[in-house]
């Protein structure tokens, strides 16, 4: 078990003796923040009657459903609904989009993939602003920007202004994730926390997706169905980045709806998320460790090879289910359980890891073997047997909850500032990669089909569950060599407090790796 989830485990009692213990609490949410101050400015000015009281374990809860309530679901609808924006071209594509921007041979696999090079150009720059801005102000204005992206599509006439305008798009999201992902450790503690990304991370996005397409694809108006549809959605998203700039806080300081004592509950739950010092120094030692470490690679090639069908789904998910015969208004209505389907298996796969210790590599290994079946099948089975490939096409979503167990393990199996920051970006860089060349499993001249983009399909989850498993086994070695077997309290007691210096897991002798 890493180091990350041990100290969830010994801080996750909710009480507090004294002030003090809450500034920690404070200082390690807010460290490398530009508002670091604004945490210990609010508990210096704290009537000290309130940090004295004991949090007790019903107040504690107490709190926790409060942020269940407001916080979760407006960081859930606004992935959501970033989601949504992103992979309804799929479902404007069987709407006319094609052919009035006159999209000829593989330039509509290009308007998915562009995406995501604009996200990578951003990548860099999101970060820098996510640590001077306040993080639930940035997600707003990311929110406005992707709105405009999608106004914008509305009236584009050819390849270069879709490109140009999914390019942007993409850098207007690239902050959306890391932002979701902050917050997410702002308010909940290590505990929590898969349970409630699996909660935000979710397909809802088919769901609404189908929803809207439906409605919009029986409407009678001048205006062509596909551009109707990016209006819509760009309106809608421009009224979510105001309801996000007044209802998100951006952090328990700042929360209006919280009393000055629930801030503090707050701050106090959350006091063991921190597990080292955070070092703004780069070190390059670290650094290299990272690149020379196999377990890094391995999760970089899962990372991508995952994801190479989401890319490929996200953009010809309708495409596909069209090609089985069904009209456009059916296809969109065919889309809206695969959403269902991917978020309920999620939250199943989730669940079992955090009842089971160390079982998230074999889960991860083992759930591929259903995505894996179904792209035999969708390879396989004649296209006449249209309800057959149907189903198959349904079950393969179930591919998208392995990912969503994995985002978790290069921050609980990775100790270092420097090295944590690189294994993050290599991983971020993999998902990229594997979004970019998604749409180019599906070729223009093996449709509609695209039976070589469903051995692609296979050729990935093969990968993954080969690269996933490989990892755990390192993993699962590494701790036998460091021996798992049980040791003294006095042992223990070191290890905690080798956990709060910046040294690598490598360094950390008493570091337990999560698999």
């Amino acid at each position: 078990m890493g180091s990350t989830e041990k100290s969830a485990r010994s801080d996750s009692s909710p009480v507090a003796n004294d002030g003090a213990v809450a500034e920690n609490a404070t200082l390690d949410i807010s460290r490398g923040r530009a508002d670091a101050d604004v945490a210990s400015t609010f508990l210096a000015s704290l009537d000290p009657a309130i940090a004295r009281e004991a949090v007790t374990e019903t107040e504690a809860r107490k709190v926790l459903w409060k942020i269940d309530l407001i916080i979760l679901p407006l960081v859930a609808a606004t992935i959501i609904l970033a989601a949504v924006d992103k992979v309804i071209i799929s479902n404007a594509a069987i709407y006319g989009m094609r052919d009035d921007t006159r999209l000829v041979g593989n330039q509509y696999s290009w308007v998915g993939s562009i995406f995501y090079f604009g996200y990578l150009a951003f990548e860099y720059p999101a970060a820098l602003l996510i640590q001077r801005f306040p993080v639930a102000k940035m997600l707003s204005i990311s929110c406005f920007s992707w709105a405009v992206m999608m106004l914008c599509i509305a009236a584009t006439q050819n390849f270069a202004g879709l490109a140009v305008c999914r390019f942007i798009m993409g850098m207007s999201e690239a902050s959306i994730f890391p932002i979701a992902s902050i917050l997410t450790v702002m308010w909940w503690t290590n505990k929590e926390q898969p349970i409630r990304v699996a909660f935000w991370f979710n397909q809802g996005s088919s769901i609404f997706s189908g929803i809207i397409s439906y409605g919009i694809g029986q409407t009678n108006t001048s205006v062509a169905p596909w551009r109707l549809l990016f209006l819509v959605l760009g309106a809608f998203s421009v009224l979510w980045a105001v309801v996000v700039w007044f209802c998100l806080p951006d952090s328990p300081i700042t929360c209006r709806w919280m009393s000055d004592r629930e801030k503090f509950v707050c701050l106090t739950r959350v006091k063991g998320n921190n597990t080292g010092i955070e070092d703004k120094k780069i070190k390059w030692y670290q650094i290299k460790e990272c690149l020379l470490d196999p377990k890094t690679w391995l999760l970089a090639i899962f990372s991508c090879s995952q994801n190479i069908p989401n890319g490929g789904l996200v953009t010809f998910a309708a495409i596909i289910v069209s090609g089985l015969g069904y009209s456009r208004l059916n296809t969109v209505l065919l889309g809206i359980p695969t959403g269902v389907l991917a978020t309920v298996w999620q939250l199943i796969l989730a669940f079992i890891c955090a009842k089971v210790p160390n079982s998230r590599c074999i889960t991860i290994a083992v759930s591929n073997l259903v995505p894996m079946i179904c792209a035999i099948l969708m390879w396989q089975l004649p296209r006449s047997n249209s309800t057959g490939l149907l189903a198959a096409y349904y079950v393969f979503y179930t591919y998208w909850a392995p990912y969503v167990l994995s985002t978790s393990l290069p921050m609980a199996n990775t100790s270092g500032h420097s090295k944590k920051v690189s294994m993050n970006a290599i991983f971020f860089l993999a998902y990229c990669l594997g979004n970019i060349l998604g749409p180019q499993v599906f070729q223009a001249n093996n449709a509609p089909d695209y039976s070589n983009g469903y051995i692609g399909l296979l050729c990935c989850i093969v990968v993954s569950i080969i690269s996933i498993s490989a990892y755990g086994y390192l993993c699962y070695s590494e701790n036998r060599r460091r021996g798992v077997e049980q040791k003294s309290m006095e042992q223990m007691e070191q290890s905690t407090d080798a956990a709060f210096t910046d040294l690598t897991d490598k360094e950390k002798k008493s570091f337990r790796y999560t698999y």
